[in-house]
Parts: structure tokens; sequence; C-alpha cells
């Protein structure tokens, strides 16, 4: 997928925490957590940028998706370390969950496309595809877009009526 696409995915993949959150009462930690998965959406494609590594390669894995996620945990656990021993805790499993979706979203995109993914590499070196859409298809990067743009205003704004 392209880049309107992958935020689609980020933000369909977050709806689900985006309800919790808000139903929790913590709507502005919804939304900056939202905001967190959006803006690292395009981060496994970085592997186009760095030499020796391959496209849809370590970086397009699960492996990849929880160091992700013990980064985001470690920033986490860092900013709610003012705020006593539970909110520490807290906002580092949010951070950890925070940087799984964010890779998980773009691996789920991405395994929409007949090239697919190889997400357990190398351990298992199988390929994924749903083979739904081509990556560059505008109207499949648009639709996943909007499709996740309603799910997680649909979720904060259920969230917030549960409160």
């Amino acid at each position: 997928m392209h880049k309107k696409g992958h935020i689609g995915a980020a933000l369909l993949a977050t709806a689900p925490v985006v309800f919790v959150v808000t139903a929790a009462g913590f709507s502005t930690l919804a939304l900056a957590g939202a905001g967190v998965v959006v803006a690292g959406s395009m981060l496994p494609d970085l592997d186009m940028r760095l030499p020796f590594v391959t496209h849809r390669g370590p970086t397009h894995t699960v492996w990849f998706a929880g160091g992700v996620g013990v980064v985001y945990g470690v920033v986490g656990a860092v900013l709610g370390s003012g705020t006593g021993a539970l909110a520490t805790l807290a906002l580092g499993a949010y951070g950890v969950l925070l940087g799984v979706v964010t890779v998980g979203a773009h691996l789920l995109a991405d395994a929409l496309t007949p090239m697919g993914i190889q997400p357990f590499d190398p351990v298992d070196g199988r390929d994924y595809s749903l083979s739904v859409t081509r990556a560059a298809n505008p109207i499949a990067n648009y639709a996943l877009l909007a499709l996740g743009s309603v799910a997680v205003a649909g979720a904060f704004l259920a969230g917030g009526m549960i409160t």
C-alpha cells in the first residue's frame, strides 16, 4: 500500500484501542495514541532508505513490531515516570501496545497486496498475501483511508458515550 492506505490501516487498527481508552475516561490519551500510530504508520518502509536492507524484509516482521513496541514502551514509561509507579507502568504498557499496532497495521496493509510479506522471517520464510489489490491502487488506498477515518471517529464517539 501507499501512504494514504497505510494511514487508513493505522486508523483502522487503532480504532479498538481508541474506543477502550476513551471509554475508560482518557479521551486525550486515546487521541494522542491514535496520532502516534498514524505518525509511525510508514516506519517499516524506512527499509527503502537503508542500504543493504531489502524492502519488506526485516522491518516487515513480527520481530520488528516487538522491537518498536519495546521502544514505544520505554518512551511511554519515561513520560509517565513523574506521575507514580502505576502511571509509569500503564503508560509503558500503552506504549508497547501502540508500537505493536503501528507496525502490525502496516504489515496487514502490505499483506493485502500480491507481493505480500514474510512476517516470521527468518524463522519461517513463508509468504503471506491476500492478493486483494496492488499497492499502487488509488481506489484501495483511499478506501482504506476512508474506512480507517470512519472507524476511529466512530470508536471515539462511541467510547465517549460510555463514560
